[in-house]
């Protein structure tokens, strides 16, 4: 099985884990391998790489590619499993994990996938394969409900619009596929606003798509998992695609990372609190050369996080 994606952020994500010889690192969404692969050619033989992710046809593409290499391990897993994943490998902590969000290019270009607004396919976009599809989603959710996802997932202006012309159009049949799909959001939004921002249907389907995954959901789970699980002085590296994602990654970090919380007036501290954590880099877009050779890499940003103490450890 081919499966394509260009790793995005490649030298900057792992170079910002600082990998050490024997190590061990987890690559949180493996994908075809690129970020694991960069990760290997720093591990010594001592070192460890567990590599997840929740598509089994990302996970067929990753055994095949390191099936000889007895450093990794590959799991069909969610990253937002990591404690429960990282316990049962016998693993009590790493020195590094990196999680790159974005969609995969086998994932956006196979069109029967569900994922793309240019081919007609089945209204699908699940990761894992398994459980509710896009189309579940818009021939069963209220039209309420579907506002909601398009304006909160999306940020999509015309939100109830579409919502409710979704609702209408069920009635009499159910939307099947991605390219109906568009062509109703299309003409849900006025001519003058289809004019600027690209394709129409692009907030629609990328809501959707987190509806579909759970991705904010396991996301915000995933972060406080992910930084508990790294060793003092690792590090924690994620690269998020829409601003959803980039602000809850930012928010967290800077919560780590803020130490004492009293009002200024008092003369000494009494809440106690110290930071867990701190940032050892502004956040990181891709440059003009890696965006002529992958334009899908816009709206990628690099956030960076190195755990400074233990929970356990605070006074």
């Amino acid at each position: 099985m081919e499966f394509t994606h260009v790793s995005v952020l490649l030298q900057e994500a792992v170079d910002a884990l600082k990998v050490k010889p024997d190590g061990v690192y987890v690559d949180a969404t493996a994908g075809a391998g690129g970020h694991s692969a960069e990760i290997l050619r720093r591990l010594g033989e001592g070192g460890r790489l567990l590599c997840f992710d929740q598509d089994p046809d990302a996970i067929a593409v990753l055994r095949e590619r390191f099936k000889d290499d007895a450093r990794v391990t590959v799991i069909q897993t969610n990253f937002s499993s990591i404690r429960s994943v990282l316990g049962a490998q016998g693993v009590k902590s790493v020195d590094g994990i990196l999680a790159d969000l974005g969609v995969s290019s086998h994932q956006l270009d196979t069109a029967s996938r569900g994922f793309s607004f240019h081919a007609d396919a089945p209204l699908d976009m699940r990761m894992s394969q398994s459980g509710v599809s896009a189309a579940d989603l818009c021939n069963t959710l209220s039209q309420k409900e579907l506002a909601r996802i398009f304006w909160q997932y999306g940020e999509e202006k015309c939100a109830k619009a579409i919502a409710r012309n979704i609702v209408l159009a069920r009635e009499q049949k159910p939307i099947e596929t991605t390219l109906e799909l568009a062509e109703l959001v299309k003409a849900s939004i006025p001519a003058r606003m289809r004019r600027t921002g690209g394709h129409p249907a692009r907030r629609t389907f990328q809501a959707l798509r987190i509806a579909v995954n759970g991705e904010l959901d396991h996301l915000k789970a995933a972060l406080d998992d992910m930084f508990d699980s790294l060793s003092v002085g690792g590090r924690l590296a994620v690269i998020t695609f829409h601003s959803l994602e980039d602000r809850m990654v930012k928010q967290k970090f800077a919560s780590l990372c803020t130490g004492c919380t009293c009002p200024p007036d008092f003369p000494v501290c009494v809440c106690g609190k110290t930071p867990r954590g701190g940032q050892p880099q502004k956040a990181l877009s891709p440059g003009e050369p890696e965006l002529t050779r992958n334009p899908r890499a816009r709206s990628a940003r690099l956030r960076v996080i190195e755990k400074i103490k233990d929970e356990e450890n605070l006074e």
